[in-house]
């Protein structure tokens, strides 16, 4: 699960629904894995909560000192964002963009913590400490055995992701007719009486589609031959 170029809308339409729709994968067996340590800053003990034992909640915390140790030794804060096409989007504090951020990784028991590109040793939902950068975040995630990706977005951001089909979750209307090319279902719907549980089932149906042979419309445009791009000695948020 990722979310990039997100907006104020994010946290109440495509996030919180492709949570619903992670949990019907957990429900059944599945394993859903959420990243972005930098994105979740602010709102991680949501997920220390849902922690399965001490030792994930532990870990998870470990992991955010860990990245306030990293940003302050390379001359910046882990609460630096949100991005300017954050603000853009109506997105004021990190916090804001960290609840949407959780929202994603839906109600489920938090089983385990893995490191940057590795294989979890449990089924349910994971959490992976990966930088916020999307295509980082998504290398590592893919290398970590993810074999379908889910992409929340609100400005309308153009992310493939090869060999991992990527489906796009649009936040809202007026992007996803702007970009109806690549965005595979509409959540802006939500803010005008679809359910979340509705489009969460929606979500999961897609997913199961897509993992069983049916293109997504980035691979149908053959979108992520160039974003293939690993987590790089240095700053990376």
């Amino acid at each position: 699960m990722q979310c990039g170029g997100s907006d104020a809308w994010s946290a109440l339409t495509a996030n919180p629904a492709l949570g619903v729709a992670s949990d019907y994968l957990v429900a059944l067996g599945a394993t859903s894995m959420l990243g972005e340590t930098p994105e979740i800053y602010g709102a991680e003990q949501m997920l220390a909560e849902r922690a399965t034992s001490d030792a994930v909640r532990d870990k998870l915390m470990e992991r955010i000192r860990w990245w306030e140790r990293y940003t302050t030794a390379q001359g910046t804060t882990i609460d630096g964002n949100p991005s300017p096409g954050n603000k853009a989007g109506g997105i004021t504090t990190i916090l804001e963009k960290s609840l949407g951020s959780v929202a994603k990784g839906g109600q489920s028991p938090l089983a385990e913590i893995v490191d940057y590109a590795a294989v979890p040793t449990v089924k349910g939902f994971v959490f992976m400490d990966t930088p916020g950068y999307d295509p980082v975040a998504a290398t590592g995630q893919v290398a970590g055995g993810s074999n379908v990706l889910c992409f929340t977005t609100g400005r309308g951001s153009a992310y493939g992701c090869k060999p991992t089909p990527s489906i796009k979750l649009a936040t809202n209307n007026e992007m996803y007719r702007r970009m109806i090319e690549d965005m595979d279902i509409n959540c802006g719907d939500i803010l005008e009486g679809v359910t979340i549980e509705e489009k969460g089932r929606e979500i999961f149906e897609t997913i199961l589609k897509v993992a069983s042979g049916q293109r997504s419309k980035s691979e149908a445009l053959g979108y992520g031959d160039a974003e293939f791009v690993p987590w790089q000695v240095g700053a990376t948020m």
